[in-house]
C-alpha cells in the first residue's frame, strides 16, 4: 500500500513537473521575435517585395524560372533556396541571406542567366555577418 502510494505520488510530481516544464517552454518560444524582422520590415519600406511585385505575365514568368533554377541547385543551402526574387519591367532583384559569398554569386549568375545579363540583375543578397546581418539560428 505504501509502494503503491509512493509510486503515485512520482508519477503525480513527474506529470505536473513536464507540464510545467511544457508551459514555460511555451512562453519563452511565443516571446521571441524571429531573427529576420527588421530585416523584413526594411524590405517593406524599400518598395521591392514579392506582394508589390507586377503582375504581368513575363515578370511573374522570369520569377519563377529563376526560383526554380536555384531550388534545382541541391548544392546550395536553406538559405539560397529562401532568397527573395522580385521581378519588375524585366529586372530581378535578388534580397535575403545566404551563407556564403560562393552561394551570393552562384545565385547571381543564375538570375543573369535566365534575365539576360548581369545588368538585368540588382543583388542585395546578404552574408551573414556582412553589414551587420546575423544568421538564423535554425538555419546554420
Amino acid at each position: 500500500m505504501i509502494k503503491l502510494a509512493g509510486k503515485t505520488l512520482l508519477a503525480t510530481a513527474l506529470v505536473s513537473s513536464l507540464a510545467l516544464w511544457a508551459q514555460t517552454t511555451g512562453q519563452d518560444s511565443q516571446s521571441t521575435a524571429p531573427d529576420n524582422t527588421k530585416m523584413n520590415q526594411d524590405e517593406r519600406n524599400s518598395g521591392k517585395t514579392a506582394d508589390q511585385q507586377k503582375e504581368n505575365q513575363s515578370d511573374r514568368e522570369l520569377a519563377r524560372q529563376i526560383r526554380r533554377a536555384i531550388v534545382q541547385d541541391k548544392s546550395l543551402s536553406t538559405y539560397a533556396h529562401n532568397v527573395k526574387v522580385v521581378a519588375q519591367g524585366g529586372t530581378v532583384t535578388l534580397k535575403g541571406p545566404v551563407k556564403s559569398e560562393e552561394e551570393k554569386a552562384a545565385i547571381e549568375k543564375k538570375a543573369a542567366e535566365v534575365a539576360g545579363g548581369t545588368a538585368k540583375v540588382q543583388n542585395e543578397l546578404q552574408v551573414p555577418g556582412e553589414n551587420g546581418s546575423k544568421p538564423s539560428p535554425s538555419q546554420q
